[in-house]
């Protein structure tokens, strides 16, 4: 049962449970944080992803992946390309199960709230100001920080023994947090493909109230910029040797 795809799966669920959770509790109407802002949002995602990282490693997932734009730098970086095509399915799924059960949690709230685009910014990503090329770099680039990170976490020259055990995740955290902080704002830093496809995909699905399209024009965005961005860090990281 212990095994790495179920790893990436629970590890992408828990991420998504509680960054999307957040994001209802935010934007949804008569929701007890509702309009508690930005802060909020940003601090939810990057706890998230810590819950996330020792869900997956715990449930067999030693790498915690949990996001496709990793799973392709690592592979990249080490030359091992075996388990890309099982991430990502597990990443997908987990995406998906996890926005599944936001709207079971927060159904009666999607029920009251009338406005279309605040029901799919539950799920998925949107840009502030609609410019795909602006948009296309804000996720390269804010994914291009995420696994530079990452990799420096790792790096030798940081820590020759490698972080303390345990303490990568609450890294990875902080990470993500401040990326929502500084880099959040174009875009709303999907910086993961699994995270924008899978919960989209939901929302198409799923029997929500007056919901509306599912934007899939703006959707190739928060997939095709991470993968970029991961292409170009994973090769950074490869003849760098970091």
């Amino acid at each position: 049962m212990l095994t790495p795809f179920f790893g990436e799966f629970m590890g992408t669920l828990v991420i998504i449970l509680l960054g999307e959770g957040t994001n209802a509790a935010v934007s949804l109407k008569g929701s007890k944080a509702e309009n508690s802002g930005w802060i909020v949002v940003a601090a939810g995602w990057g706890f998230a992803v810590f819950c996330g990282v020792i869900t997956a490693i715990a449930c067999g997932s030693p790498g915690a992946h949990l996001n496709p734009a990793v799973t392709i730098a690592v592979a990249i970086k080490t030359g091992d390309y075996s388990s890309m095509l099982s991430f990502f399915a597990a990443q997908f799924l987990g995406a998906f199960v996890g926005a599944v059960l936001v709207w079971l949690f927060y159904k009666d709230h999607f029920a009251i709230t009338e406005d279309q685009g605040t029901k799919l910014g539950v799920f998925c990503t949107a840009p502030a100001i609609r410019n795909p090329l602006s948009n296309l770099f804000s996720e390269v680039l804010g994914t291009a920080v995420l696994l530079l990170v990452i990799g420096c976490i790792g790096a030798k020259t940081f820590a020759p023994a490698g972080p303390a055990p345990g303490l990568a995740p609450y890294l990875v955290g902080i990470l993500v947090w401040a990326i929502g902080l500084g880099l959040g704002g174009t875009t709303g830093y999907a910086i993961n493909p699994a995270r924008d496809l899978g919960p989209r995909t939901a929302h198409a699905l799923l029997p929500i109230p007056g919901k509306g399209g599912s934007d899939w024009g703006y959707a190739w965005i928060p997939v095709v910029g991470p993968v970029v961005g991961a292409i170009l860090i994973g090769l950074f990281l490869r003849l760098s040797g970091i």
